[in-house]
């Protein structure tokens, strides 16, 4: 088996992984959005979630590249960071309290998705497959975005209004 073939089989179960990560995403944020009390950050998730079903038809476009039928493989990690996300709606934390919360944990769903996706296009590229290196590209900008939004949104305001808010 080439080197090549190795990578690319790399890049396949990475693909399905990163496939289950999504569709966990896009079952997970309408419930995260309808918990927060902030304006802004419930529009953020919204947001969030119409660019994750594009990204899983990026992802879609990226199985038939490869001429494969789309699988998702469960993503344990995701798992994880969606149940740590669930536990945070069950601990009676102050509405600004849990707003700030779930910025952080909607901040690792991001981190785990900007390195799955840098990989994913490094391995496209390394294997030649433009067409894939550029569904990558574009999700990662995405997901880079998203994460930035979340931190603007938490530092401009809502961290300083859980402050105060826990301070009454």
């Amino acid at each position: 088996m080439s080197a090549t073939k190795k990578i690319q089989d790399l890049l396949l179960a990475e693909l399905s992984d990163i496939y289950s990560a999504e569709k966990q995403i896009a079952q997970a944020l309408p419930e995260l959005a309808g918990k927060v009390s902030s304006v802004e950050l419930k529009r953020a998730f919204e947001q969030h979630l119409d660019e994750t079903k594009g990204q899983i038809r990026r992802l879609d476009k990226a199985f038939e590249a490869l001429g494969v039928k789309p699988q998702a493989k469960t993503c344990k990690a995701m798992q994880g960071l969606v149940a740590e996300a669930d536990e945070l709606l069950g601990e009676g934390l102050a509405p600004e309290v849990l707003d700030v919360a779930l910025i952080a944990a909607a901040q690792k769903v991001e981190h785990y998705e900007i390195a799955s996706y840098g990989s994913l296009k490094a391995y496209a590229d390394a294997c030649g497959l433009e067409a894939i290196v550029d569904l990558m590209d574009a999700t990662l900008g995405e997901e880079k975005a998203a994460d930035e939004k979340l931190t603007a949104l938490a530092t401009s305001t809502l961290n300083a209004t859980a402050v105060q808010a826990s301070a009454s």
